[in-house]
């Protein structure tokens, strides 16, 4: 891995090699709905649609609007698109490539 996270852990490196492991989405509702609750998985769900509004340069209002997101997450997400670690945009560009 080229790319060395601040948060890299042996029981983090497992985690991200069990979700590597599945499969399809049948495998992803049925792992993330034993390991997260629903709050988390909405959560997580909401950060990456308000990641790709933003993407799409939506504003702030517009975004607020169609996802509930507080100002405050929408604020922290932008800043993960500017300054992180390219998760989001890595992320977003397959998510877009796929549906070519």
């Amino acid at each position: 891995m080229a790319y060395e996270s601040k948060f890299k852990r042996a029981d983090i490196d497992e985690l991200f090699e069990a979700i590597l492991l599945l499969k399809d989405e049948e495998d992803c509702y049925r792992f993330f709905e034993d390991i997260c609750t629903i709050n988390e998985i909405h959560a997580i769900a909401q950060r990456l649609q308000v990641a790709k509004l933003l993407s799409e340069k939506k504003t702030y209002t517009e975004i607020e609007d169609l996802t509930n997101a507080s100002t405050a997450t929408i604020s922290r997400i932008n800043k993960c698109l500017v300054y992180g670690a390219d998760g989001y945009q890595r992320i977003l560009k397959r998510m877009a490539d796929s549906k070519r």
